[in-house]
């Protein structure tokens, strides 16, 4: 247990999570979760830990901030994912909620980084930062997405404000950089030349040595993707010096998806199933 843990102040909101390779497995050997944050382990020990983050209320409210610090190991393997939409809810005050990951990897470790998308309902505010470190050989598949709001019930892209970056080290070098900034204090963020009629958008990053077979797939066939007018998905892939990173824009968030987990199949192969053969 973290030593913050002690201190209900100091832990509120934190979650963490070890993984360790013992005795030739995958196995949580450390997990703690404090209020918000709630830490789901359904697969403790096997060729791939699977965890899932959620929270009290399925949601974030006005001023709640969340961290999560993930460690896993030389040689283990981990999914962590959610157990649904990270849902950020209205908030007329305007306070921004706010979630930090920070993992570590090490040697040969990997790790299948793929929450459910953020969901920002309308008048939310929300900030998110996640920052991976990769030692020499680790691998990391990073999935990052987000949907225009509420949109079965007319909130569509009503949100306030959404900040986002992702930051991904390998050997202490920074190899990934993303940022992304939609405020409405700018303007509509309907508007054509910001999400036009899209409702969601999605980054898939494959980075490090584990990867770079599924990466290399990944470059070859987007690289023969059609482009027609009108498309209800859009897909954009380049590659980087140690993997690939594919973004996604779709009228329809389960069509989003669907392309997400169908690229991120080969991870079944490491975790002993398809954490994604009975969705959408």
């Amino acid at each position: 247990m973290p030593a913050a843990a002690q201190n209900p102040i100091a832990s509120a909101g934190l979650a963490t999570l070890e993984v360790s390779l013992v005795a030739g497995r995958s196995a949580v050997t450390s997990a703690y979760a404090a209020n918000p944050m709630k830490l789901l382990t359904p697969i403790a020990r096997g060729p791939g830990v699977w965890a899932c983050t959620s929270s009290f209320g399925g949601g974030l409210v006005a001023g709640d901030r969340t961290r999560l610090e993930l460690s896993v190991g030389p040689n283990a393997c981990c999914f962590l994912g959610t157990q649904a939409s990270t849902k950020i809810y209205r908030n007329a005050g305007l306070r921004a909620s706010g979630h930090h990951t920070l993992a570590t990897l090490g040697e040969q470790a990997r790790l299948i980084f793929a929450p459910e998308p953020v969901q920002p309902f309308t008048q939310s505010s929300y900030e998110q930062r996640q920052e991976f470190r990769l030692a020499a050989g680790a691998g990391l598949a990073l999935v990052d997405w987000f949907s225009a709001g509420r949109v079965a019930r007319g909130e569509r892209w009503a949100f306030q404000r959404f900040h986002g970056r992702n930051e991904v080290f390998l050997s202490g070098e920074r190899i990934f950089l993303d940022a992304l900034a939609l405020d409405a204090a700018t303007g509509s963020l309907g508007a054509p030349h910001v999400t036009g009629r899209f409702n969601c958008f999605a980054l898939l990053l494959l980075a490090g040595e584990p990867m770079r077979p599924a990466a290399a797939d990944l470059l070859a066939e987007y690289a023969a993707w059609p482009v027609a007018r009108g498309a209800k998905l859009l897909a954009s892939a380049s590659p980087l010096a140690h993997g690939a990173v594919l973004r996604l824009a779709g009228e329809d968030l389960e069509a989003v998806g669907r392309e997400l987990h169908r690229q991120l199949g080969f991870t079944a192969a490491w975790l002993g199933d398809n954490p994604w053969a009975r969705k959408f």
